[in-house]
Formats: structure tokens, sequence, C-alpha cells
């Protein structure tokens, strides 16, 4: 089965990458993949504290994925499969594609304006061309009804 990998935070462009995805895999049969990836702290608290963080970012991923879910749900009729993953947000999703053969695509959206965002930059700079399956950008000042035209 063809299936999408999206990668969902807080962006307005993943909602257009989950957008964007969600209609093609309706329309051409295939699955998505709904990825929330919770970052590394840059500092260790004290025990406690550290805990009570790293709960409430998998909290809130998990806020994120069940959100991501319902859209793609309303949008196309499918139900993705989600994941939450910790770790280095580039290194997480070439771990997610490599260890599933049916991922067709990595579709990512670039913001409205200024720098693409982190994976876009890394995917289609340092590490273009490395992932086993292409990476679709969507762009992140298109109009929703190009976008679904698109799709």
């Amino acid at each position: 089965m063809r299936t999408y990998l999206v990668v969902i935070d807080d962006s307005p462009e993943s909602s257009l990458a989950l957008r964007f995805a969600a209609r093609r895999a309706g329309r051409t049969g295939g699955g998505l993949i709904v990825l929330a990836i919770i970052a590394p702290q840059d500092f260790v608290a004290f025990g406690g504290v550290q805990a009570t963080i790293e709960a409430e970012a998998r909290e809130h991923a998990e806020e994120l994925v069940a959100t991501a879910a319902d859209a793609v749900v309303q949008e196309s009729g499918i139900t993705p499969q989600t994941l939450i993953r910790s770790g280095k947000p580039a290194e997480v999703v070439r771990e997610v594609i490599g260890t599933n053969d049916e991922i067709a695509a990595l579709v990512l959206a670039t913001a409205a304006n200024g720098a693409p965002g982190p994976l876009v930059a890394h995917f289609t700079g340092h590490d273009a061309g490395t992932l086993p399956c292409p990476v679709m950008i969507v762009p992140g000042a298109i109009d929703l009804a190009r976008l679904d035209a698109l799709s």
C-alpha cells in the first residue's frame, strides 16, 4: 500500500502537509502515518522536574496526533497510523522511513515566508536524495483551493 508519512507539530505548515497527504491517500487508496516527535531537552533539570517536562511533552504529542488523526478521518475517511517518537527530528524521520517499506513519500510543507523549516531544510539540503522515498514539499503560502485541486 502507498503510505504517506507526515510529521505533525503546532505549525500551520504541518497542517497543510497533513491535508495534502490525507487527500492524496484518500484519492489513491493509500495510507497515512502521522508522526509527532518529542525533541530532546537541551538541559537536564532535577529528576522530578525533568520527568514532569517529559510527561507534558508526551501529553502534548498525544494531543497533536489525536487531533491530526481526527482531521485525516474527516478529510479522507482514512484512519491513519499514529506514532510518537523521541529524538532528533531528522534522525527519527529517517528511522521511521527505514523501518517501513510501505512509506511511499515523506510529505512536508514550508513556512509561508522566511526559512522553510528545519526538516524541509535538512531533507532538501544536507540529506537531499538520501531517503529511499520521495520528499513532497507543499508550499506554505498555497491557497487551500489550489492545494485541494492539486491533491
